[in-house]
């Protein structure tokens, strides 16, 4: 499948780019083809938090005195 690429010229520490051009020449890949690879986990992971963030938000906020209390009596804060 092929996607539509867009040019973004970024600025890397000097060893990682030397790094990133060894790489790529060992697995005769592109090292834009290397970064893609690394960015996309990255960026699922982000929509996974984004997502669960916004299915919390609908949930109604208790109270601070609320959440305390109910930690106290698990014993998760304080045990007796």
């Amino acid at each position: 499948m092929r996607f539509s690429q867009k040019r973004a010229p970024i600025d890397f520490d000097s060893d990682i780019h030397r790094a990133l051009h060894i790489k790529a020449a060992e697995t005769d890949r592109s090292v834009s083809a290397l970064v893609d690879e690394a960015v996309r986990p990255r960026l699922a992971e982000n929509a996974k938090d984004l997502a669960a963030y916004e299915e919390g938000a609908h949930k109604p906020n208790l109270p601070f005195e609320v959440v305390l209390r109910n930690l106290n009596q698990r014993d998760t804060i304080w045990p007796r």
